[in-house]
């Protein structure tokens, strides 16, 4: 494989990265003001182990109740910390890795976190980000739009959001915000988790939607994400795709929890712009898979669910406790609020205590050699890329359909 483009690192144990860089980059990180939606929820509770049988119960309790189906369609969930607890966290894990570090928190559709940071940290160092939810045809993508520039972040976010949340996202729309953000040369647009069917429309539907927005839009993206928080097998196509149709790679850990990101970039610029050059002008990107990356992605996937359902007793109040921090409108008039402010005090019923003890047993480490054997073997990450050989992934369709070179 040509890898003039990307390099890459696969970390079996914690080390001393400065001899292969000067800089860490970590992207992609949630905070408290991430409203992440639930509508999702009923599809993965029913595929869960254990978790599932509890779902069931209480779902056709609620129907028989109520006389309808629980409605997840405006509800929401907030990730546990703040932006600076975030910024925190990922800068140290670069720092105990001999880097100098550079964080771009990115919520969903919002830029608070980054604002907050700003105040205590260097811009250049803490670039203001989000990840943008872009309405496309049936279904919709995640784009990392890091670094806005300062004075004008508001406005900016302000513009991409009236397309999100607008009545009419037309393509030609979409194409002016592409362009829009081109034309700022700090500007880092990323496609993120690509492959992942996260509109839940099918993966044929959701490859044949990836091909036509690459089609269409791919000349405005900088580079595609490998994600931390997808599997090995789903990230290996990440990587082939970039590596067929000539695309950078970055980094982007996802993570919603209390652990830092298990994928950073690696790079010898001082500053965010500079990082941003290398990708956009240079085209070349470097990173590195932290050795929490190798451990079994449900096991990590679990110990983040039992991390965001956890008690805090040093948060402010109304972030202490999970209820505190999920947002329903259960139809008693009260709208969508909290579910402490629908009466939850406790931590709801029995068989939900029950089902979250359930996802901190499973996320605990000792569960991690029984996730280890489930694991299927297309997920078991390499202990090194040298030798990867670039699989099927119609990438002659899709270097054909990409109209012109990434955006520079």
């Amino acid at each position: 494989m040509n890898r003039k483009r990307n390099r890459y690192h696969i970390a079996s144990k914690a080390e001393d990265l400065s001899s292969k860089a000067k800089t860490g980059v970590s992207m992609h990180c949630h905070t408290e003001h991430s409203k992440e939606m639930l509508d999702f929820l009923p599809h993965y509770a029913d595929r869960m182990p254990i978790i599932s049988y509890f779902w069931r119960k209480e779902r056709d309790k609620y129907k028989e109740k109520e006389g309808r189906g629980i409605d997840f369609s405006t509800a929401y969930w907030s990730p546990p910390l703040s932006g600076q607890n975030v910024y925190d966290i990922e800068r140290d894990q670069i720092n105990t890795a001999g880097l100098d570090a550079i964080v771009s928190v990115t919520d969903h559709d919002s830029i608070d976190a980054c604002i907050e940071v700003n105040q205590n940290e260097e811009n250049h160092r803490a670039p203001i980000s989000l990840e943008w939810t872009v309405p496309f045809d049936y279904g919709y993508f995640h784009v990392g739009v890091h670094n806005l520039p300062k004075d004008r972040a508001v406005d900016l976010t302000k513009t991409l959001l009236d397309y999100t949340f607008g009545e009419d996202p037309t393509d030609e729309k979409l194409t002016e915000m592409f362009a829009m953000l081109n034309e700022l040369p700090g500007v880092l647009v990323i496609l993120n988790h690509p492959i992942w069917d996260i509109e839940l429309v099918g993966a044929e539907r959701h490859e044949a939607l990836l091909h036509e927005f690459i089609r269409r839009h791919g000349h405005w993206i900088h580079a595609f994400e490998v994600n931390g928080f997808r599997a090995w097998s789903e990230n290996k196509r990440v990587i082939e795709l970039a590596e067929s149709i000539g695309m950078p790679l970055a980094t982007g850990g996802d993570r919603h929890g209390c652990k830092p990101n298990t994928v950073i970039n690696l790079t010898n610029s001082g500053t965010f712009e500079e990082f941003v050059d290398e990708i956009r002008v240079g085209k070349r990107s470097e990173i590195v898979m932290m050795p929490e990356y190798r451990y079994p992605l449900h096991s990590r996937q679990m110990q983040s669910f039992s991390e965001i359902l956890k008690h805090y007793p040093d948060f402010r109040d109304g972030r202490q406790k999970w209820f505190e921090r999920v947002y329903f409108d259960i139809g008693d008039e009260k709208g969508l609020c909290s579910l402490a402010s629908h009466g939850w005090r406790l931590g709801g019923p029995r068989w939900l205590r029950a089902a979250i003890w359930t996802l901190g047993f499973l996320g605990s480490p000792g569960m991690r050699p029984v996730f280890s054997l489930a694991r299927k073997r297309k997920d078991r990450v390499p202990k090194s890329l040298a030798d990867m050989v670039v699989g099927s992934t119609a990438v002659d369709e899709v270097r054909s359909d990409l109209s012109s070179e990434a955006a520079s």
